[in-house]
């Protein structure tokens, strides 16, 4: 059972269990497991979606919402080399094969918009720089389609072209559902701009969007409103990772963090979003509980890299009311048909995380479902 699931106040939602329907907002979900958004490198030089990942997708509609992986909604946002966007009109068409392909298998699918932020490089976007609220650099190097390079010192965002990146956000969601998504999840997470604005390490700006906790929460809430205005609230999430201390953007002052997430989830609750997505090691604990409360959308945990969601973690921390559903990551990347090996108690593929990132469908789509597993395929 998860660490802080005996100690916290319990969940507001009657007890349900993993495996039951539910209702984000407007997306129907078949079940309570979560295909977390997962980056893999993919996509064809110019961002577009290939049909091996309408593939990958394909195989993975079993899950009662999947959230993919990271989408660039702006180049100057792109992080990685075979990362997609929803920019173009190459890529929509690209990501409507995917839309299809889930919703042929009785899927529902939203799409994760990242901007990477400070974590990127000219040589991967082909943009003049990266942007970030501070002019400061994430630590440590990418790699590039040149080799190795030290992540360069952003540009700080002006006042004039905050609006510019927010509106940025909110076509991307209007591309999304252009290309047969039901919904988009904005990435407030993981050490990229919208997180990247929240941490008071990287974010030392001294105007409207810095210094106070409240300031700080600023862009993550316009980013939020902007696509729920263009798509609807309804049809809308955000994922959240308070302390993940990741990519520089630190958050080790508790009382920072709460006030913080505080502000975040105060600024979110009247727009009734469909869910509120948070990765933390402690689901159960008292932060993810009161980002909860307070937000006021359902709930899906996730407890971050590194740490497997097991089937009985899972069922837990919904069954028990922590959580309205759970994402996961590895075991759906090993293991497309994951709620049918839960619910039948069956053994799980074991992933290889040397083949996550790559261009090939070898570590992507070859992974054995358990029909072909008992049928000796």
């Amino acid at each position: 059972m998860p660490e802080g699931i005996q100690r916290s106040a319990r969940a507001l939602s009657p007890t349900v269990t993993l495996y039951e329907p539910a209702v984000f907002g407007a997306l129907q979900l078949s079940n309570r497991v979560v295909m977390a958004p997962l980056t893999r490198t993919r996509a064809d030089d110019e961002g577009v979606p290939t049909e091996t990942m309408a593939e990958y997708y394909r195989q993975r509609a079993g899950q009662g919402l999947i959230i993919s992986e990271g989408t660039w909604p702006a180049a100057e946002g792109k992080s990685y080399p075979g990362q997609p966007g929803i920019v173009t009109p190459a890529q929509i068409d690209g990501w409507k094969q995917i839309a299809d392909a889930v919703h042929d298998e009785g899927g529902t699918i939203v799409m994760q918009l990242m901007h990477g932020g400070r974590v990127g490089h000219p040589a991967i976007s082909g943009e003049a720089r990266v942007v970030a609220p501070s002019a400061l650099a994430a630590p440590g190097q990418t790699r590039t389609p040149q080799g190795k390079a030290d992540l360069p010192v952003a540009h700080a965002l002006t006042l004039e072209e905050i609006p510019v990146v927010v509106e940025q956000f909110a076509q991307a969601a209007r591309n999304a559902i252009a290309a047969g998504f039901d919904g988009v999840e904005v990435h407030g997470a993981n050490g990229y701009l919208v997180h990247e604005f929240l941490s008071p390490v990287s974010n030392t700006r001294d105007d409207g969007y810095g210094g106070s906790t409240a300031n700080r929460a600023r862009f993550a809430i316009e980013v939020t409103e902007a696509v729920a205005a263009a798509i609807g609230a309804d049809r809308t999430g955000i994922r959240l990772s308070p302390q993940h201390n990741i990519q520089g953007v630190l958050e080790e002052d508790a009382a920072d963090v709460h006030a913080t997430y505080t502000a975040v989830a105060e600024g979110l609750a009247p727009l009734g979003l469909a869910f509120v997505d948070v990765l933390h090691v402690d689901p159960a604990g008292e932060l993810v509980q009161h980002i909860r409360r307070t937000a006021g959308a359902p709930l899906i945990v996730n407890t971050g890299f590194g740490i497997d969601t097991t089937r009985d973690a899972a069922e837990s921390l919904v069954d028990d009311g922590w959580a309205d559903a759970v994402a996961a990551g590895r075991p759906v990347i090993a293991n497309p048909d994951l709620v049918e090996r839960w619910t039948q108690g069956a053994e799980l593929n074991p992933p290889r995380p040397e083949l996550f990132y790559g261009r090939t469908a070898e570590g992507y789509t070859d992974y054995p479902s358990l029909e072909s597993v008992r049928a000796g395929v």
